[in-house]
């Protein structure tokens, strides 16, 4: 997903494609396969929201090639609207892992752009400020991390990258941020971590989000 032109940096929201059964499971005992599809939209759309908020060109990659049928799209649709309406480039995840999958996006993405940053779409607590603060570290950092309450982060960012700098993690433990920080200095690449934030994969951590939204 080439850029017409080199730009200072870009966000790259990572989004799972929308389908009932497939998208915020953890989140299905309480509120049912529909349910927790409509919780993913709506997280997708927050998250999207806020990066486009920052005034920074944002893509959207998907973790499989976006439906073509009408079908296929309808669940979509919420996201998919905001995404053609904004004119947003797109683009689908490529790898074996996350970490893969990330450095393969963050390598794309920095062959046009001088900073990339990645946000996970069930993020909602990376609001403008902190987006844009994790810009701003990669002006003297080549990474950035936002750390998560749960040990992994909700962002990473880099102006360079480095082979091997995102493998061996066990993704979805509380290692993932100790491990990544052991990857990082052994790659020789400096980094700065930001205050951490919270993402949702819980029922507590979607009541916060529902709460976080009333206090807005």
């Amino acid at each position: 997903m080439p850029q017409s032109s080199p730009c200072s940096a870009v966000f790259l929201q990572f989004a799972k494609w929308p389908e009932a059964g497939r998208v915020k499971t953890r989140l299905m005992p309480e509120l049912g396969a529909a349910g927790a599809l409509e919780a993913h939209v709506q997280l997708t759309l927050a998250v999207l929201d806020n990066l486009c908020t920052t005034g920074y060109p944002v893509e959207v990659w998907w973790d499989r090639a976006p439906g073509t049928e009408p079908g296929e799209r309808s669940e979509a649709l919420p996201i998919l609207e905001e995404i053609e309406g904004a004119g947003l480039a797109q683009g689908v995840q490529q790898g074996g892992d996350l970490g893969a999958r990330m450095y393969n996006a963050l390598t794309e993405a920095l062959s046009a752009c001088d900073r990339a940053v990645i946000v996970g779409s069930d993020c909602p607590s990376v609001d403008p400020d902190y987006a844009r603060k994790a810009i701003a570290c990669l002006a003297d950092h080549d990474v950035v991390l936002g750390p998560s309450d749960d040990g992994g982060y909700v962002l990473i960012g880099a102006s360079r990258v480095v082979a091997g700098m995102l493998e061996g993690i066990e993704w979805g433990t509380p290692k993932v941020l100790e491990q990544t920080s052991g990857r990082l200095d052994k790659a020789g690449l400096s980094y700065c971590l930001l205050e951490p934030r919270w993402d949702v994969d819980e029922p507590e951590d979607w009541q916060r989000f529902l709460e976080m939204g009333v206090a807005g």
